[in-house]
C-alpha cells in the first residue's frame, strides 16, 4: 500500500532559481526495539531511504535509520535549470516504494 506523502514546492519557479522542496511522509517508523504486551518483538519497519531526481538525474538522496521520528519531514534544495519532471521515491524496509511525481514548468 502506498504511503501518504505530502510535497510542497514554491508557487512560482523561474529558470535559475534554487528552490526548497519540503516532504512529509505518514509512517509509524517502527524501530524493531519494542515488544507487544505478550513480549513478542515488533518487527522493524521504517522508511529507509528517500531519493529525488529531476529529469532522471539525482538531486538528493537520504538514508534513514531507526532513530528518525515517526512521520519524517525532510527538506532539500535544488537548482531549476530547465523544465522537467521531479520524482521522489520513498522506500520501506519491507520493500514497498512510494513514488511522487510533478512537472516543473518554470517561467
Amino acid at each position: 500500500m502506498p504511503l501518504r506523502t505530502r510535497v510542497k514546492l514554491p508557487d512560482e519557479i523561474k529558470v535559475g532559481d534554487i528552490i526548497e522542496i519540503k516532504t512529509l511522509v505518514s509512517h509509524v517508523m517502527e524501530t524493531g526495539q519494542r515488544r507487544n504486551p505478550d513480549g513478542t518483538p515488533i518487527a522493524r519497519n521504517i522508511v529507509n531511504s528517500l531519493k529525488a531526481s529531476f529529469n532522471g538525474e539525482p538531486v538528493f538522496a537520504a538514508d534513514l535509520y531507526p532513530g528518525i521520528s515517526s512521520n519524517p519531514y525532510l527538506a532539500f534544495h535544488m537548482k531549476v535549470t530547465e523544465p522537467g519532471e521531479l520524482e521522489i521515491v520513498w522506500t520501506e524496509d519491507r520493500g514497498p516504494k512510494t513514488v511522487w511525481r510533478a512537472s516543473i514548468n518554470p517561467s
